[in-house]
């Protein structure tokens, strides 16, 4: 009888161990996802500190569901903050009837971005609140939101595993916004393993239901240090439109400063 009850109360003890051993191993796991996770993140953008400022020639595909596409010419300037969120202007040169648009986005770690659009037709500068930040830019799949430079700070993170995109093997990790207004309930991104590149987005909406995605392609590098893709395309899976953007005469460090991404000066923007 001694016997059966050492032998229960050793069962026992090994059934406890191994449910708590269970109970540790998972809340253990996903620590360790959220580390690697957040690991992978800050080295892609340390890869990708200390280019300074550039400049970019943009064009802008639109595309309905039907496959009817109108184009637009776009110049970009972007200044780097190393002590803040990058700094970035956006002026629309063609067709004629946005010429003259310009957009003004400064970005943040913490905290909402600022962000400014000037409308040449209303002869106005329109702040962008942060509840509007998920909205349509320009009439385009990216949204306002979209347009900020990526900051460690504005996400939660998740290692979810490996896979080969785009023939690289590739980290997936999934981000969670931090900002209450942020259109998306959370992002999958793949970087690949050589250059931590982004290749590819999806966008979950606040329903949790896959939004959009991204694509990079064509990556050149710049200074022996920066890559940049060429081409762009965001496909909206809930409305069947796309917009590509596919950017061409890349400067870097051509001098540019913080006064000339001014809100004032929105309306003379070049």
């Amino acid at each position: 009888m001694l016997n059966k009850q050492i032998i229960a109360s050793l069962f026992t003890t090994v059934a406890l161990s191994i449910v708590t051993a269970n109970a540790i191993a998972v809340p253990s796991q996903q620590v360790q996802a959220e580390k690697l996770g957040l690991e992978i993140s800050e080295e892609a953008k340390s890869r990708d500190t200390g280019w300074a400022d550039n400049t970019s020639d943009m064009l802008m595909l639109l595309r309905n569901k039907q496959g009817q596409e109108s184009i637009r010419e776009i110049k970009t300037k972007t200044l780097e903050l190393l002590d803040d969120g990058d700094k970035s202007l956006t002026i629309f040169n063609k067709p004629r009837d946005v010429k003259g648009t310009s957009f003004l986005s400064f970005s943040h770690p913490v905290g909402n971005d600022d962000q400014w659009l000037y409308l040449p037709s209303l002869k106005r500068v329109k702040r962008i609140s942060s509840r509007n930040k998920s909205g349509p830019f320009m009439g385009s799949e990216f949204s306002f939101e979209d347009l900020s430079s990526f900051e460690i700070e504005k996400y939660r993170y998740n290692y979810l595993g490996d896979e080969n995109i785009n023939g690289l093997e590739s980290f997936m990790v999934e981000q969670f916004p931090v900002a209450e207004n942020s259109g998306y309930t959370r992002r999958i991104v793949w970087l690949d393993k050589i250059e931590y590149r982004v290749q590819k987005i999806d966008f979950y909406d606040r329903k949790n239901s896959l939004l959009k995605t991204l694509s990079y392609s064509d990556y050149k590098q710049y200074l022996n240090k920066y890559w940049r893709a060429d081409s762009a395309l965001m496909i909206n899976h809930q409305s069947g439109k796309s917009t590509e953007l596919q950017w061409s005469n890349y400067a870097f460090k051509t001098g540019l400063v913080e006064s000339d991404f001014n809100r004032n000066t929105l309306k003379r923007a070049r």
